[in-house]
């Protein structure tokens, strides 16, 4: 990301191409994409914590992205 310390700063294309293609690598939700996962288990992370790295990063922007209702801009 271009700025660890705001991830919303700019928009990264990559990020948001991998964002896109990345799937949910543990949980009741395993093998589910990002993009696809429900708003309350985002939410559940939000109020819990996100995972340190770039998979924490990827749900921090899926927060943003439920809570603003942005979430149709990901479909086709």
């Amino acid at each position: 990301m271009n700025d660890p310390e705001n991830i919303f700063s700019i928009p990264d294309e990559y990020f948001l191409a991998k964002l896109m293609q990345t799937k949910m690598p543990f949980g009741k939700y395993k093998d589910v994409y990002l993009i696809d996962l429900p708003e309350n288990y985002i939410v559940w992370f939000s109020q819990k914590g996100f995972p340190k790295g770039e998979l924490g990063d990827m749900l921090k922007v899926m927060y943003e992205v439920k809570l603003n209702g942005l979430d149709y801009l990901f479909k086709k």
